[in-house]
Order: C-alpha cells, then sequence, then structure tokens
C-alpha cells in the first residue's frame, strides 16, 4: 500500500458495492452521509433521488425482487431512518434481500442524544436479519461484505449498516472485498427421496409455494415436476408469478378472498409440500386451513431458515433448503409421468378457471372488466405491482400471471407499495409495460413518488381504484359496526390533473369505455401516466357489495 491508495470511507463504501455487483441504489439526501455521496459521485452505481425514504427503502426491495440481486437504500438518521423502517418491515416479511445505510452522528457524539441520534440496534432489531453500526473506517469492507452474505444467505432479508459520520469522512487504504460466496442451498439426496415417497403414496397431495430464494429457472422445474407427478400447485399470498398461471396444475392462490374450492381442497389434502411459504397468517387463512400445532395434513415443510420449521407447525417431515433449489433437485429425480391420477389435477384446475369467471359488481366502471382487459392487451412479461387494499383482490382473483417476477406486491400487506415499485421496476426493465394498481388511498401514502418517476422517466401507468374511502377498513367496519362508518372517508384531488401538474399524462375514467380509450393513450404518450378510475363505493371486493353486506 502506498499514500496514494488513501480515500475516505464514502469512496471505499462504493467501491466496495461496486465489487458486490450493486448497479443501482435508492436514496434521500442527508448531511449525514456526505462521503458516502460523493463516493457516488463519480462511480458506475446509478443513484435514483426519491422524494422521501419509505419509498426509497420500498424502491430498493422491489429492486431486488424484480432482479435477484441486493436492493440498496441510503438515508439519513433520525427521521430519515424512521421513514424507511416502512420498507425494512416489507422486506423483513418478504424475505427480500437488502441492505439499507443510515446515516449516523459522528462516534465521539454517540449517547449524548445528539441531533437526530437514533439506537439503530434497538429501533431496527426486531425488523432486520442484522444491525450494526461500523466502528472503523479500515473495517468498512469487512462490515460489508458481511451484510452482502447475512442478507442472501438461508433466508434473505434486510440488513440495517449504521455509518458515523467521522467513519465514512476518515481516510483509509483498506480494499473492497470479493464478492459474497453463498451456499448452495441444496438439500440431502435423501430428504429429495422421502419427499417424492410420500408425494407418490399421497391420495391428495398438494403443494404451496412462496418465500424467498426462487427464480425463472427454478419456477420452470417446478411446473415440470407438478406435471409429472400429477400435483395441483397453490401460491401463497401474493407468491402467484411463481408459476404461470397457464400451467395445468396452476390452481390459484392461497391467499385473501381464497376461492371456497381451493380451501377445501388444502383442508382435505392428506400431504401438503409447503415449499418456502412460511404458511403464515394470510395463506392459511388466519391459521384454519392448517390447524397449529399439528395439522390434520401430513405437512412437508421445505424452508431455508431451519428455525421457521416448526415454529407455527409441527411437520411429519422437516427439510432445511433454499425451496428454489430444492424445486430443481425434485425435478431431476422424479422418475419420469409417475402421476397416480391425472383427474385429481383437472378437478382442481376446473375449480380455479370457475373461479375465474368475472362476477359483476356495480357501477359504471367495473373492476372486474378492467382486470379482465390487462389479460388481453399485456405482454406475458408485463409487470404489476400493487399496495394494499380491497382494490388488490381483483387483481389477485382475477389477472393471470404468466412470467417470473411478473407481480411485485407485499406479502406484508403495506400500503404504499405500488407506485414505488413500478418505479423500480421500470428503471429495470424499460422495455416492459410496468402498470401500477393503486387504491386513493394507497397512492397517497406515496403520491410524491410520482416525482421520481417524472425525473427519471420512468414510464409506468398508474391505475387508481378511486372511491373516496379506505375501502378494506370500511368494509371491515361495515360487518363489525354496520352503518356507522367513522375515519374512512376520503376526500381526494384531481390525479389526473395531478400527473399532469407534474409533467406526465392523467386522464380520469369512468365506464369501461373510457379506460380502454384511456390505456391505449396512455400507453402512447411516453410519460408517467395517472388513470383517475371513478368506481362505484358499493363495490367493496369481487365478492362484497356495501349495501347488502352483513
Amino acid at each position: 500500500m502506498t499514500s496514494t491508495d488513501a480515500r475516505h470511507g464514502g469512496k471505499v463504501l462504493v467501491e466496495c458495492l461496486e465489487n458486490q455487483g450493486v448497479r443501482r441504489v435508492y436514496c434521500v439526501p442527508g448531511e449525514s452521509y456526505l462521503s458516502a455521496l460523493d463516493g457516488l459521485y463519480d462511480s458506475d452505481v446509478d443513484t435514483i433521488i426519491c422524494r422521501q425514504e419509505g419509498g426509497a427503502a420500498m424502491m430498493a426491495e422491489a429492486h431486488a425482487k424484480a432482479t435477484g440481486d441486493v436492493g440498496v437504500a441510503f438515508v439519513t438518521r433520525g427521521p430519515g431512518a424512521t421513514n424507511a423502517s416502512s420498507g425494512v418491515h416489507v422486506a423483513f416479511q418478504d424475505s427480500t434481500p437488502m441492505i439499507l445505510f443510515i446515516g449516523q452522528v459522528a462516534s465521539d457524539q454517540r449517547d449524548r442524544e445528539a441531533f437526530q441520534e437514533v439506537d439503530y440496534r434497538a429501533m431496527f432489531g426486531p425488523l432486520a436479519k442484522w444491525v450494526a453500526e461500523v466502528d472503523r473506517t479500515d473495517r468498512l469492507p469487512e462490515y460489508i461484505s458481511h451484510a452482502f452474505h447475512v442478507a442472501q444467505s438461508g433466508r434473505p432479508g434486510p440488513v440495517v449498516l449504521a455509518l458515523p459520520e467521522d467513519v465514512l469522512s476518515a481516510q483509509t487504504d483498506a480494499q473492497p472485498l470479493p464478492r459474497a460466496v453463498l451456499p448452495s442451498g441444496k438439500a440431502a439426496d435423501s430428504d429429495v427421496a422421502r419427499v417424492l415417497t410420500m408425494l407418490q403414496e399421497a391420495e391428495r397431495p398438494l403443494i404451496i409455494v412462496g418465500g424467498g430464494g426462487w427464480s425463472e429457472q427454478a419456477g420452470v422445474a417446478l411446473g415440470e415436476f407438478a406435471a409429472n407427478c400429477g400435483i395441483p400447485v397453490g401460491a401463497s399470498f401474493r407468491c402467484q408469478d411463481y408459476l404461470d398461471n397457464r400451467h395445468p396444475c396452476y390452481i390459484g392462490d392461497v391467499g385473501i378472498g381464497i376461492n371456497p374450492a381451493l380451501a377445501e381442497r388444502v383442508s382435505s389434502a392428506d400431504v401438503i409440500l409447503a415449499l418456502g411459504t412460511r404458511l403464515g397468517e394470510m395463506t392459511t387463512s388466519g391459521y384454519t386451513l392448517l390447524s397449529p400445532p399439528v395439522p390434520r395434513q401430513q405437512l412437508i415443510h421445505v424452508h431455508a431458515d431451519s428455525s421457521e420449521i416448526g415454529r407455527v407447525y409441527r411437520p411429519t417431515l422437516a427439510v432445511t433448503a433454499n425451496a428454489g433449489q430444492f424445486a430443481m433437485q425434485l425435478a431431476a429425480a422424479a422418475p419420469k409421468n409417475s402421476g397416480q391420477d391425472a383427474s385429481r389435477v383437472a378437478a382442481a384446475r376446473s375449480d380455479y378457471e370457475h373461479w375465474q369467471k368475472p362476477v359483476e359488481t356495480p357501477g359504471e366502471l367495473k373492476m372486474e372488466q378492467v382486470i379482465a382487459h390487462l389479460n388481453e392487451v399485456l405482454d406475458d412479461n408485463a409487470i404489476l405491482t400493487n399496495g394494499a387494499g380491497n382494490y388488490s383482490a381483483w387483481l389477485h382473483r382475477y389477472y393471470r400471471y404468466r412470467g417470473w417476477r411478473t407481480q411485485l406486491a407485499p406479502t406484508s400487506g403495506s400500503m404504499g407499495y405500488g407506485l414505488p415499485a413500478a418505479i423500480a421496476a421500470k428503471l429495470e426493465y424499460p422495455d416492459r409495460d410496468v402498470i401500477c394498481m393503486a387504491g386513493d388511498g394507497c397512492f397517497q401514502m406515496v403520491s410524491q413518488e410520482f416525482g421520481t418517476a417524472i425525473q427519471y422517466g420512468a414510464n409506468i401507468i398508474v391505475l387508481i381504484s378511486n372511491n373516496g374511502m379506505y375501502g378494506t377498513i370500511r368494509m371491515h367496519q361495515q360487518k363489525r359496526y354496520p352503518k356507522r362508518p367513522s375515519g374512512t372517508q376520503l376526500i381526494n384531488p384531481d390525479f389526473a390533473a395531478l400527473a399532469e401538474a407534474y409533467g406526465g399524462f392523467g386522464a380520469t375514467v369512468c365506464t369501461q369505455a373510457d379506460f380502454v380509450s384511456a390505456l391505449e393513450q396512455a400507453k402512447a404518450s411516453n410519460k408517467p401516466c395517472i388513470l383517475d378510475m371513478k368506481v362505484d363505493p358499493a363495490a367493496l371486493s369481487p365478492r362484497a357489495i356495501l349495501e347488502t353486506l352483513d
């Protein structure tokens, strides 16, 4: 080493990111990490400036979902960190590899409640896989290497690293470390054989897929295995793009508003292969489809984190392995044409097809028709994003996802996710259609990020289901406290005018004919777009009408 090798910590940090393959980061700038911003200035890393830290963190999480890489966000201390915590929570519950870098007060000011000081270990401890504060500039490569290993190994998830100002600005000749080397995640051949035997001997087997660690290749292998063995496949909550929905073995999503026929099939299965899914509240209909702690079904639980297995349900067979890798191992090991009963798949698929038939809802503009039109006109590789709200029920029920990572949605149920996720997806895949579905309440959680889309030419199309209320809460309210609406009404802006004010394309949509025309104009505009869809407040969900709800 020579004195010419010395750089400030911010430059070393960015060199470490480049060595880990990072191509894009999302941030809201802050004086607490000026050295890192300086390091990004002349780097090859694309820096996306966001409007609020929650949006930046969600963009980083969605980037990781869409690409399989680690998502990276930078935020400032105190309020910046607390704002970003929403995206960290999404990454944790969605098993998404992500690193949040937070500027921190100088190390000689710690524990004085200095300006915007927060104890990040205490704050993020329950929300992240690992939380640390870098205490020496020359240890930056060590901490960052470990962060990339932790974020991607086992069950993927978020890591939070705090960066004291003086650590970032100090000089060091430390060199970045090579790219993280990850375990294969494969299971023992004996485990694969035992799983095959249990599935082959079952009369009513069922596979439920979800969780992290999947890939397009793994999804293809899953489809090959399911077809070969004649086993129906259900997708856990918001994991509907793991298997092409046109595949004859795909039978729907095991999530909110589940097809009653599918719910019965889960309940009556004799063997369930839970492949990557945690079998959480949403996927088990409040822990009723499988009864804890010992389900009536024989349960094969394959999960990358051994501590997750047995956490709620005692399995018949437990396998610690990466779910995607295990799917490929199953496909390679299964005897050809080993399906025992083709009728079980055909019957399950028939139930799914019947559930796909639109049920008419009130109003001149009907969400079931909107989704049907999207099915017809969007390419197989179009990406659809959404946050939380009853509007998403139409999307989950009626849209058919045809390719890997064409669905970006938070299994954590976070509102406001759809817009940041759409921006991240469009930046990564500018030639693909990216459609954000949002409710009027959901969109306004992050509406300022439409400016980020404008700034970077992320020509997304936002479809706002505008019914003037927080529909999900209004639905629950009507069930428990009929005709006593409280705290759920919204007075909204002109969303089309808002798009125009930012420099995008906006249109107000009141009928199905309006929607078809406006979508064509939006796609042709070559701008970020908002379609303000005026839907009937009575249409709370595909099955619930406000006036008749009891």
